[in-house]
């Protein structure tokens, strides 16, 4: 092993990552991280909430809006199903495989809802 030859090219590694751990003084500092709004719920102003149907299930069971927002059901189950407020201020038809049902909630309040082909599925828009 002739270590003479080896030195420049281990000189020119030392250097090049000697560079590359510093720091940059004319960097643009990153704009911090925008927060998601939590699952299961919608920012304030009217923003769109989304519920899933699967399995049998509405997830999240239990969603939170501010008034004047949209929720969206998303059919995902080859069964049909539907949403039926239990006040019946809502009804959608019986759909399935990717179709979906709207509705805008304009007071604060809570609504209970169901599938009124299987009963069982049961969910809750809480508006506030």
């Amino acid at each position: 092993m002739r270590l003479p030859a080896l030195l420049p090219v281990a000189a020119v590694f030392v250097i090049v990552a000697a560079g590359c751990g510093g720091s940059n003084d004319n960097a643009t500092p990153a704009a911090p991280a925008t927060p998601a709004a939590p699952s299961g719920s919608a920012a304030a102003g009217g923003a769109a909430g989304a519920v899933n149907i699967h399995n049998f299930a509405f997830t999240p069971a239990t969603i939170t809006v501010a008034p004047g927002s949209a929720v969206t059901w998303t059919f995902q189950d080859s069964i049909q199903h539907t949403v039926v407020a239990d006040d019946n201020s809502f009804s959608s038809k019986a759909e399935g495989n990717g179709q979906t049902f709207a509705h805008t909630f304009p007071a604060a309040g809570s609504v209970p809802y169901h599938c009124s082909i299987h009963p069982f599925m049961k969910g809750t828009v809480t508006v506030k």
